[in-house]
């Protein structure tokens, strides 16, 4: 599934490249649509467009791989950094974010029926 998936890819960005130097070459070189054979002047013209465009083509791709590793281990770098500074997530609340407690086990204090609402609650018990 991956593959076919990569080959896909693969095929759509050549079919890109393809389209854009035909699109490229052909607005640069085809100068008389009154014939339908290719002139000598035209098809050398599209030979040296082809050509270029397809050493360009290589020339980037080239660079792109040299380059890639290099700017995919500076992000890591980058990343890594970024989560050595994130505070740690805290597991468990602590006591100053805790609700405050009712016990029942003394004689006197409220149960959950009576307490209507905070203003209910003892205060300094």
């Amino acid at each position: 599934m991956e593959g076919e998936q990569q080959q896909l890819r693969n095929l759509r960005d050549f079919l890109l490249v393809y389209n854009k130097m035909t699109e490229l070459c052909f607005s640069r070189c085809a100068k008389n649509l009154n014939y339908r054979s290719v002139t000598m002047e035209e098809e050398q013209c599209l030979d040296s467009c082809a050509s270029k465009f397809i050493r360009a083509n290589h020339r980037l791709m080239s660079a792109y791989v040299s380059l890639m590793p290099s700017v995919v281990q500076r992000r890591m770098a980058e990343y890594e950094g970024a989560a050595a500074n994130v505070p740690p997530i805290e597991t468990e609340p602590s006591a100053d974010h805790m609700p405050p407690v009712i016990s029942s086990h003394s004689g006197n204090s409220p149960t959950n029926k009576q307490l209507d609402s905070v203003s209910d609650l003892p205060v300094g018990k």
